[in-house]
């Protein structure tokens, strides 16, 4: 099993004619995604690589297609709006690879979508992966920017806030013969949809999920309510890494949800968390994987 997406999913890409998102799909597609439709108003009736149909609307590609979760390569001063048109389309899962979406915006959206049943991932996130069984686990699932090839079946979950971070906890397992169940990269914004601990209970209840890698950085306190979760309900090994414990304060680093202010989001305290909660942590990227297959 995996959460999230498997191969089956069907999605619709909203701005699949820019050149990101063009590139995007068509990695998704060499990977066995199941791309059913593109959104880009004005171009409805066109083709996307003589396969893809394109609509003018997220209502009509999902309605036309059976299309339940979108892909979102979007530029900034529109990415809420197509958010929230996934939203009114009673789409399944939202993932918003945009970068650079005004805080006003994302709260605009929080607001709005508040009792609806659609799922956000994102924004300025890799997306989801949930690899296939075919060789380099094609005819799988992936979602957003993360390089397909790195990714190998299995019954790890990993959870990240970075991109970055995310491809190399999913290729030190990949090298060391270790699949994963799937991949979610929730992105570093600091209005986001999915929390670490959203992600962690869907692995908590998944049976193919064994194990799980858990990669926050400084800023909020998202990391310490996940792992005070993990401590009191998940029967399950975790093993964590926290970024940017060399930041100086008051500092943004990379991410703009990474920043420590007020005493509070400092990458020693969600490290004392996480020890607090059985989470074995990695004390450099480099061993993320090792100290979670050493607690297994």
């Amino acid at each position: 099993m995996a959460i999230l997406i498997n191969p089956d999913t069907r999605i619709l890409v909203q701005g699949i004619t820019g050149s990101f998102g063009a590139r995007h799909t068509q990695l998704s597609l060499a990977y066995g995604t199941q791309v059913v439709a593109g959104v880009t108003p004005g171009k409805g009736g066109q083709v996307f690589e003589n396969k893809v149909p394109i609509f003018d609307t997220v209502t009509q590609a999902a309605k036309e297609t059976g299309a339940t979760a979108s892909a979102i390569f979007v530029p900034p001063p529109f990415a809420a709006d197509a958010i929230l048109e996934g939203v009114d389309a009673g789409l399944e899962l939202v993932v918003c690879i945009t970068e650079g979406i005004p805080v006003n915006d994302m709260l605009k959206v929080k607001r709005a979508m508040i009792g609806c049943k659609t799922r956000l991932i994102g924004p300025n996130c890799p997306g989801v992966v949930t690899p296939g069984s075919g060789k380099d686990s094609f005819g799988g699932c992936r979602i957003g920017i993360s390089p397909g090839y790195i990714h190998r079946q299995g019954h790890i979950g990993v959870v990240s806030r970075s991109g970055t971070l995310t491809y190399e906890a999913v290729w030190q397992l990949t090298c060391r013969g270790v699949g994963q169940s799937t991949c979610v990269g929730i992105g570093g914004d600091p209005v986001n949809g999915t929390s670490h601990l959203d992600v962690i209970k869907l692995f908590a209840a998944d049976p193919e999920t064994r194990g799980i890698i858990m990669i926050g950085e400084i800023g909020g306190s998202a990391e310490e309510e996940a792992a005070q979760w993990i401590q009191h309900n998940c029967r399950k090994p975790v093993a964590g890494f926290i970024a940017g414990a060399t930041a100086p304060p008051g500092r943004r680093m990379g991410h703009a949800g990474a920043i420590v202010s007020g005493g509070k989001g400092t990458a020693q305290a969600k490290i004392e968390a996480f020890k607090a909660a059985g989470i074995g942590v990695a004390a450099t990227p480099s061993e993320m994987a090792d100290t979670l297959l050493r607690m297994m």
